[in-house]
C-alpha cells in the first residue's frame, strides 16, 4: 500500500477503503456491525513497544479524530487488537466513504499523513514533553548501582536532569527514541556537583 501522504486525497481514499481486506492471517470482529465495511480502513498507530515518535503521533491523531467517534454512526472507532508479536496493536478504523463522498474524518487523517510525509512529528511540544518524561524515568534505572551509595532527596531525578542539561547535556540526549539514559560518570558528576552526601 503507498504512502497516504505522498497521494491526493482522492486517490488516497480509493486505496485505503477496505484496506483490512488485504490483511494476511486477520479477522476483523467489527465486520459484523457494519452494513459497508469495505468503505473502511484500519490505520495502525502504536504498539505496546513503540517508541516516542509512534506514541506522540498516536497521541495527535487520536484527539483530531475524536470528535469523529460521536453519535450513533460515527465515522471513526479506535481499538487495541491483540498480536502474538507485540501483545497488542491499537488501530483507528475509520470510515472513508459514506454515501459515495469522502467522510471529512478521512480528510482530516489524510492531512496528518501528509503533514507526517513532510516531517515525522506531528507535534514538538508533545514529542519533547514525552522525552523528557521518559528521561526522568530512565535516570533512576540508569543510577541502580550507584544510587545505594549516596543519601538523596526527593525528587533528585529532576535535579539531576537539570544539571545534566546545563553541564552535559549528551548525557540526557533522546536515545534510540525511548529517552535519554544517562552514564554512570555523567551520574555520579551531578550527584557531587549537586551536593549529595555519599552514604556512609
Amino acid at each position: 500500500m503507498s504512502k497516504l501522504g505522498t497521494l491526493d486525497l482522492e486517490d488516497a481514499a480509493k486505496e485505503a477503503a477496505g484496506n483490512w481486506q488485504r490483511f494476511n492471517c486477520f479477522v476483523w470482529f467489527k465486520v459484523s456491525e457494519l452494513k459497508d465495511a469495505d468503505q473502511w480502513a484500519i490505520f495502525y498507530t502504536h504498539h505496546r513497544d513503540s517508541g516516542l515518535l509512534d506514541q506522540s503521533n498516536a497521541a495527535v491523531i487520536r484527539k483530531a479524530l475524536l470528535p469523529f467517534t460521536r453519535g450513533k454512526n460515527p465515522n471513526v472507532v479506535f481499538e487495541s487488537h491483540s498480536h502474538w508479536a507485540v501483545g497488542h496493536i491499537d488501530a483507528v478504523c475509520l470510515r472513508i466513504f459514506k454515501r459515495g463522498q469522502i467522510t471529512e474524518a478521512f480528510g482530516k487523517y489524510h492531512r496528518l499523513s501528509e503533514e507526517m510525509d513532510a516531517y515525522p512529528i506531528l507535534d514538538e511540544t508533545d514529542y519533547c514533553n514525552r522525552e523528557y518524561e521518559a528521561t526522568l524515568e530512565n535516570i533512576p534505572m540508569a543510577a541502580w548501582k550507584l544510587k545505594g551509595q549516596f543519601a538523596l532527596p526527593e525528587h533528585w531525578e529532576g535535579h539531576v536532569y537539570d544539571w545534566l542539561s546545563e553541564h552535559r547535556d549528551r548525557a540526557v540526549e533522546n536515545r534510540d527514541d525511548q529517552g535519554g539514559w544517562p552514564e554512570e560518570e555523567d551520574l555520579e558528576a551531578a550527584f557531587d556537583a549537586l551536593g549529595y552526601q555519599r552514604a556512609a
